[in-house]
């Protein structure tokens, strides 16, 4: 796996750990310093979406669908007010919706947690009394805490691959929303908005090649939402102008639906990205740059008669609206 990740960082630029010790030093402080002047350095409440999802369809044959997230800030919602304007909440709407059939929703990510925090989130999922049977589909949003926290590429992929191997042996679908692009907030000026992107966009190849070879699937997050980010701040970013607004989680969830309905095999067959094969299988380590630097990209592992593992597939999604009226949780 390491090769894998050195050879994917030279096919995207630039080695792994270039820009790191000082480069990330001087982010972390530039970030901290953003963050403290815009928003004060203090934070409400995220408000909580776990709940039910989809009630109309509760007729419908079969239990609800079972939906977890874990991961940081941007899993948990940090910055909207409203439970429907969470990713989380977002997610298992579109889900109901494209399925008709209900979701239930459990939210365990928690604000500034870093991937080592994914063992104990795993934890909550699979082993804490009381808890709902394990989930049949978990989506994982986590890696911008890692680059400010300075935390190598190597510990932050070993962290996420043992939470992705538990949640697999466990019997989950696991899609894995990869680090998303520090370099477009705003307050981080040239040249460390430069150096910024390309930590980040390092880290979320490495992530790819983790999560494809244990059987998850990764959508690219970096490279779709930093240029929507950067285009419209005003819009895109919340009023600390470091987390996304309504329409900012938004942007991230529609990007992740379609991945998600497939993992449970829900997503219209006419809606199902159509690939000629030479540009849709790749090396697992070529396909992990290339959506790196090609936002929306969903990577999965590919395997067939005379193909060398592993490889993967890249399919670029179509995003869809959630309907207003799937969003309110109960429960």
């Amino acid at each position: 796996m390491a090769r894998r990740i050195a050879t994917a960082a030279a096919y995207g630029g630039g080695g792994i750990s270039v820009l790191g010790g000082a480069a990330a030093g001087l982010l972390l402080t530039e970030v901290q310093y953003a963050r403290r002047r815009l928003s004060g350095g203090g934070y409400d409440e995220p408000p909580v979406a776990d709940g039910l999802y989809g009630t109309a369809f509760a007729a419908t044959q079969g239990p609800p669908w079972r939906l977890a997230l874990l991961g940081d800030s941007t899993a948990v919602g940090q910055g909207v007010h409203r439970a429907g304007q969470t990713p989380g909440a977002l997610l298992a709407s579109g889900l109901a919706a494209v399925s008709e059939r209900p979701v239930e929703l459990h939210n365990v990510a928690l604000s500034g947690a870093r991937s080592s925090d994914l063992e104990r989130q795993v934890s909550l999922l699979l082993t804490e009394p009381g808890r709902a049977p394990v989930p049949d589909v978990c989506v994982i949003m986590i890696g911008a805490n890692d680059i400010t926290g300075r935390m190598s590429p190597a510990r932050s992929v070993k962290y996420l691959s043992e939470a992705v191997a538990r949640l697999r042996t466990a019997g989950c679908q696991v899609i894995v929303g990869t680090c998303p692009d520090l370099g477009s907030v705003e307050p981080v000026a040239p040249p460390l908005r430069w150096i910024a992107r390309r930590l980040c966009r390092q880290l979320a190849a490495a992530q790819t090649i983790a999560v494809v070879e244990l059987g998850g699937r990764t959508v690219s997050l970096g490279a779709l939402l930093g240029p929507e980010f950067a285009a419209r701040p005003r819009e895109l970013f919340g009023p600390d102008r470091y987390h996304p607004s309504a329409e900012g989680y938004a942007t991230a969830a529609m990007a992740i639906l379609p991945t998600l309905c497939d993992s449970v095999d829900v997503w219209p067959q006419e809606e199902r990205p159509q690939v000629p094969p030479r540009e849709a299988l790749l090396p697992v380590e070529h396909a992990a740059a290339r959506a790196a630097a090609e936002g929306g990209t969903e990577v999965t592992a590919a395997t067939g008669p005379g193909r060398r593992a592993p490889w993967a597939r890249l399919k670029p999604r179509r995003r869809r609206q959630v309907p207003e009226e799937t969003r309110t949780p109960t429960g």
